[in-house]
């Protein structure tokens, strides 16, 4: 269940163009540039190459095949004439796409602090849409629940430039409560499978995807994550809010189940309920990384207590490391990069 103490009502919807939401996603995307994407330049030498992975298309070098290569890659010709399997190293294209699939159902609006997971998931999608999209590449997203209803209801089509990181940005900051168009499935249990299944569907080229959620949503989403990641590369953002691994001794409050409404009053005050709900957290933070692991995607857990331009130095510095690996250069690997156990 997940914890809802506190609701902040998101801000009105805004309208067709950025300018029309009185300034708010300029002025956001501004103090970005200057809190988070200043301090990274100058930190990031060859994030292009590190940030997207290209497709392949021109034919660089050939090598000797080592653990951890495509095996798509080796050239069957040359290893037969060698008779020691070589693989082709390939020039990546450098105008691709990055996708942003956006869980905006009920549960991200919680935060026991300062920030709401909304607003982590807004700054951090700001920033590499940013980074992503002034190099030339384009950015497009999917947004799950963005007008109130539990249905993919939200495609940006993928563009680039700095116009479309802000209508980006309106988007996730539009209002949630606002009635779902005609046709929308109502508020419910988030179903994380169907935002997959729809990119699966709609994103035909190959194409950095980033599916930013807080996980929580009825079962059967992995299967078709790990047909996502198949075909693309794939990054899975996971949100996390402190409060929903381990609960402090408040006495007694109530506690409101975010996806569902249901509600019910819980002494945290008593010790044993505290650590059973600390146990069942940790099974399902071990189930969960399971899962991700299962399905062969990178991993960026994001707190609400997490410094942004750190996360993104963590989520860099993964790229680094695969990128060495796919160049045959030996490099030590982090399974999550929080730093946690996949």
């Amino acid at each position: 269940m997940l914890l809802s103490l506190f609701k902040r009502k998101a801000p009105p919807p805004p309208a067709d163009l950025p300018v029309g939401d009185g300034g708010r996603t300029e002025a956001l995307l501004r103090r970005l540039e200057w809190t988070v994407l200043k301090r990274l330049d100058g930190l990031l030498q060859g994030d292009h190459r590190t940030l997207m992975r290209g497709t392949g298309l021109d034919l660089a070098d050939l090598r000797e095949y080592q653990h951890h290569d495509d095996v798509r890659h080796i050239d069957w010709n040359v290893t037969a004439r060698l008779q020691t399997p070589h693989v082709r190293v390939f020039t990546e294209d450098r105008e691709m796409a990055a996708w942003f699939l956006l869980d905006l159902s009920p549960s991200v609006d919680f935060g026991s602090g300062e920030q709401r997971k909304r607003e982590l998931l807004q700054g951090f999608v700001g920033v590499l849409a940013r980074m992503i999209s002034r190099h030339g590449n384009r950015v497009g997203a999917m947004l799950y629940g963005a007008r109130g209803g539990a249905a993919v209801d939200t495609v940006l089509p993928a563009r680039g430039g700095r116009l479309q990181v802000l209508r980006l940005l309106q988007l996730i900051g539009a209002d949630a409560s606002a009635p779902p168009p005609r046709g929308t499935k109502e508020a419910g249990a988030t179903r994380l499978a169907d935002l997959l299944h729809a990119a699966t569907l709609s994103v035909r080229q190959r194409s950095t995807v980033f599916v930013v959620s807080d996980f929580i949503s009825e079962p059967g989403w992995e299967k078709p994550l790990g047909e996502l990641a198949r075909r693309h590369d794939v990054v899975a953002v996971r949100l996390l809010d402190p409060l929903e691994l381990e609960l402090p001794d408040l006495g007694l409050i109530p506690i409101r189940d975010a996806e569902t409404g249901e509600q019910l009053m819980v002494d945290t005050a008593d010790k044993g309920f505290r650590q059973r709900f600390a146990r069942l957290a940790a099974q399902r933070e071990a189930t969960l990384r399971e899962s991700l692991g299962r399905a062969g995607v990178d991993t960026l857990e994001l707190s609400t207590g997490d410094d942004l331009a750190d996360a993104i130095l963590r989520f860099v510095d993964l790229r680094k490391r695969r990128s060495s690996l796919r160049q045959g250069r030996p490099a030590h690997l982090t399974p999550t990069l929080s730093g946690a156990a996949a």
